[in-house]
């Protein structure tokens, strides 16, 4: 099973991102960033 906040930091890493940066590109805060690659909540599809 594919754990999504593994995922995406795992895609986040390689593309040498900071959790600010993909933050600022999806218009969310880096917080929800956190919070989803500690899979203490997930994104909004």
């Amino acid at each position: 099973m594919i754990k999504v906040g593994g995922k995406i930091k795992e895609l986040r890493l390689r593309a040498g991102r900071t959790q600010e940066a993909l933050a600022s590109e999806l218009g969310v805060t880096a917080q929800a960033v956190s919070r989803w690659e500690k899979e203490i909540c997930y994104p909004d599809m």
